[in-house]
């Protein structure tokens, strides 16, 4: 296995015994509460309600998750001076922190396929008919994860795990309220805040073009050309967040 190979794969197993696994059994429990819950309250809907709750909550819990595991990826190895054996050694900064990304983004897609094999076994249980979008949606959002995940190691190479989980926890926000944001600025008279919240809407990621969950839902098909716009949207942001990591990683003093 090559170096790079190893420290994504050793970023998986510290993933794991930070019991991130754990994740995976409370998305199972809320999923079969909320299917109990939900046959009581509606009938008509019961469909709908199922996969939004279902995708829903995966959602949630992946993207907290994310914010945990990446807002303090890079200052944990500085506090526990591991950092200094991998510099040590033939190996650059910047492959150290791409292998790291790779590390998270590798557990946060085993842990997505776990919740989803729970969740289309609940469509199974309840005879809810599956649809591609469902799968759709999944994928989108592990496409906004990786989003997350390359802010939260931006934010964690120049500051502590406080600061990148409350940052990155504010991009989220922020992504998701992009839209609105961009509404807003268009029926604002005032120019100069207009062109500050019109400044704001292009300089912050707008998650909502990663979100195929409502489409889900409703089972609403998602062509093509709107999936890979989305796709291509969060990887030219994810490539922004690395290369501005990799810029100030390679940079800092550790000492």
């Amino acid at each position: 296995m090559s170096a790079f190979g190893a420290m994504v794969w050793n970023g998986f197993r510290e993933a794991r015994r930070n019991r991130v696994t754990v994740v995976v059994g409370a998305f199972a429990a809320v999923v079969l509460l909320s299917s109990t819950l939900v046959t009581e309250v509606t009938v008509a809907t019961f469909d709908r309600v199922l996969t939004d709750f279902g995708l829903g909550m995966m959602s949630l819990i992946l993207v907290f998750l994310t914010i945990f595991l990446s807002s303090g990826l890079l200052s944990r190895e500085i506090e526990r001076r591991t950092i200094f054996l991998v510099v040590s050694k033939p190996v650059s900064r910047t492959q150290f922190l791409l292998a790291r990304l790779a590390g998270n983004m590798l557990t946060l897609a085993v842990l997505m396929t776990a919740m989803m094999l729970i969740f289309v076994s609940q469509l199974v249980l309840f005879q809810v008919e599956l649809n591609s979008v469902q799968f759709v949606a999944a994928a989108g959002l592990w496409f906004e994860l990786l989003v997350l995940t390359s802010a939260g190691i931006l934010f964690s190479s120049f500051a502590g795990p406080a600061v990148s989980a409350i940052a990155t926890t504010g991009i989220y926000f922020a992504g998701h309220l992009a839209n609105d944001l961009f509404e807003i600025a268009r029926w604002m008279n005032d120019g100069a805040v207009k062109s500050l919240a019109m400044a704001l809407y292009y300089m912050l990621p707008n998650l909502e073009r990663m979100n195929f969950r409502p489409q889900a839902t409703y089972a609403l098909s998602v062509d093509a050309s709107t999936f890979f716009s989305g796709v291509g949207y969060g990887l030219g942001w994810a490539a922004l967040f690395t290369a501005a990591a990799i810029f100030i990683f390679e940079r800092r003093d550790f000492r």
